[in-house]
């Protein structure tokens, strides 16, 4: 894991967005190896479960709290935007609130591209 790639905050999905987010919020994980036909994917070092806020609402409610993220339905999916005083919104899209609410977590402390483990891209 010594490559990383840069990639579109509002491109992030899954794994890849999963990582980015415990790295914006200060979360320390650990990439599994693919295995059994899983992909990559990160793990809390201390318990051994999978950190998946853009697939759990008990991880991504507490970020969606801490970093005053709001949201809402638009159109066919949805849109969430970081909180900033005095400064331009980001309006970050995802198929689901938890995408849009993880991508507006790492626009929001990472900005809107940042860079992954390769091998989170694959």
């Amino acid at each position: 894991m010594n490559d990383f790639i840069e990639v579109k905050t509002d491109a992030l999905t899954g794994p890849a967005l999963d990582w980015a987010v415990a790295r914006a919020a200060g979360i320390t994980v650990e990439l599994a190896a693919p295995q059994y036909g899983a992909p990559w994917r990160p793990f809390l070092p201390d318990t051994g479960a999978r950190f998946a806020p853009s697939a759990n609402w008990e991880h991504a409610g507490p970020l969606l709290e801490a970093h005053k993220i709001g949201s809402g339905a638009v159109g066919q999916g949805w849109v969430a935007y970081p909180r900033r005083s005095n400064a331009p919104t980001d309006w970050l899209h995802g198929p689901s609130a938890l995408v849009a609410i993880c991508r507006a977590v790492v626009a929001d402390k990472l900005g809107l591209v940042v860079g992954i483990p390769a091998e989170l891209a694959q």
